[in-house]
């Protein structure tokens, strides 16, 4: 994908090795303080920063912007992305979530029936983890500069210091779990954008990951979480080896992918490993209670088609046992594929 780096692209927004570049040259170089007390701050580039508040309790907080096109999609809209992407930027660092702060901006001429359902599909997704909408914003653009809306949201966690977990925190050892089926989100939008008759069958997996991280903190130790959105789980899982120095081995027959999903994406010729997930978790864990864990999520409202999906090794790559006998190699992409998706 061709890009120019001396301008913003849309390429520096999709979540894949450019973006992380801009990231590392544009903003930390030009930032003097990027954490407080102690905690984990901006340099980590983790999902979520924690500030101690004493000795043993520390706020985990986040911030996401949000521009989806269509607004609408099957299986949900821009509102429950937007609570539901910053409600699980805090639950993957290991911490109930606690509220919202919501600003919208708005095109004029926006339908006030369309905003209402918007707002009420962020605050049912905020009942579903017990979360509020404590404050917000709202502006009013030109319809020629903004085609829809863009939301941002804001998120706040409260937890114990032993509970938090980072995504610089595998193992070897480590048994590597996916919470469900990989990349729906990604390929029920451009299912919809293109027109492939899928709506029906294929839907965004948008959704609160909270009850599956609570369900395994209740029965086994988590070393490393991350929610595998832009860039997919290819850049997910090797962001969170590349931090921890370790690699990966995955076994290709466990990874759960809907046949829906396949198939737009062989249309698109797209890797459904680099599309955006925007319910599940990839998830480190202690093998020796890795079934445990694995059961437990099972056993919750989205992690039915959960599994474990390989091994964290000392080899320093993510490698793919392929269903044919292979080995491949999962390299994070550039930028998602798919754009204007979260």
């Amino acid at each position: 994908m061709a890009y120019n780096d001396d301008k913003i692209n849309m390429v520096h927004g999709a979540g894949g090795e450019v973006m992380q570049g801009m990231i590392s040259d544009i903003i930390l170089n030009n930032v003097s303080k990027t954490s407080v007390n102690g905690g984990i701050g901006l340099e980590a580039l983790d999902d979520s920063a924690t500030i101690p508040i004493d000795d043993e309790h520390v706020i985990v907080t986040t911030i996401d912007s949000h521009t989806v096109q269509p607004l609408f999609f099957p299986g949900g809209d821009i509102g429950r992305i937007s609570a539901a992407g910053t409600l699980n930027d805090i639950s993957v660092m290991g911490v109930k979530p606690l509220s919202l702060n919501n600003a919208m901006v708005i095109s004029e001429g926006f339908e006030r029936s369309d905003l209402e359902k918007i707002v009420k599909s962020m605050d049912e997704t905020c009942q579903e983890v017990g979360a509020a909408i404590i404050t917000g914003d709202t502006k009013v653009i030109d319809s020629d500069k903004l085609d829809g809306m863009i939301i941002a949201t804001a998120g706040i966690g409260v937890g114990k210091k032993e509970n938090i977990v980072s995504d610089a925190g595998l193992k070897v050892g480590n048994k590597v779990i996916i919470t469900g089926s990989v990349g729906d989100h990604g390929m029920a939008i451009m299912s919809k954008r293109e027109g492939f008759g899928y709506e029906t069958e294929l839907k965004s997996d948008v959704a609160p990951v909270w009850g599956m991280v609570e369900a395994a903190q209740k029965v086994g130790t988590i070393t490393a979480m991350k929610d595998p959105t832009r860039g997919g789980i290819a850049n997910a899982l090797n962001e969170m080896a590349n931090k921890a120095n370790v690699g990966m081995r995955l076994d290709e027959e466990r990874i759960p992918i809907k046949p829906e999903v396949e198939a737009v994406s062989d249309m698109l010729g797209i890797d459904p490993f680099e599309v955006a997930n925007e319910g599940k978790i990839v998830m480190g864990v202690e093998a020796e209670n890795a079934e445990d864990v694995l059961q437990a999520i099972q056993k919750t409202k989205y992690g039915k088609d959960a599994q474990i999906i390989g091994e964290v090794t000392d080899k320093k790559h993510v490698i793919m046992e392929t269903i044919i006998g292979g080995e491949r190699l999962i390299e994070p992409p550039i930028a998602d594929p798919v754009p204007r998706v979260c």
